[in-house]
């Protein structure tokens, strides 16, 4: 990996919008093969009243549709936060290469908390799992947030 170049702010730049709109600050974005970012989305489950509308799942159904396919193969997946089981499995269908994320989620992530849905025999495909990239960026933004909605 002496060419990386990460994604992860384009990811947070997504994460800063959500919380524009009043979402849970979480952004993600999908790479192509060729380095191009493809995707990019951020929460939008009260805006669309859908349950299902995390970033890494709009960011997926984003990327499917360019493409043409179900399939995400060779595509890299840059995510502010620790998937969710649901998002996992996503992310296991969609046959996702790599996964980075930034904060880890020890309340409802589904990777290396709770469930770790990529241990399941369910979770037909298991991408290579980089986690802790901007983190403290992350944890900052979530934290700002929620305790925004406290005061």
């Amino acid at each position: 990996m002496n060419d990386f170049i990460s994604h992860m702010d384009a990811a947070l730049d997504q994460a800063r919008e959500a919380a524009g709109r009043g979402e849970v600050p979480v952004g993600a974005v999908i790479i192509a093969p060729n380095g191009e970012i493809i995707a990019r989305a951020g929460n939008r489950t009260r805006e669309l009243n859908d349950p299902t509308a995390h970033a890494e799942i709009l960011a997926i159904r984003t990327a499917c549709a360019a493409i043409g396919s179900e399939r995400l193969t060779g595509y890299d997946l840059y995510v502010t936060l620790e998937p969710c089981p649901m998002c996992a499995m996503a992310i296991s269908a969609a046959r996702i290469n790599r996964l980075y994320y930034a904060a880890s989620d020890p309340k409802s992530g589904g990777l290396n908390q709770g469930p770790r849905i990529f241990t399941h025999p369910q979770a037909h495909h298991v991408p290579e799992i980089y986690d802790g990239i901007n983190a403290v960026k992350a944890e900052v933004l979530l934290k700002t947030f929620f305790k925004s909605r406290r005061s």
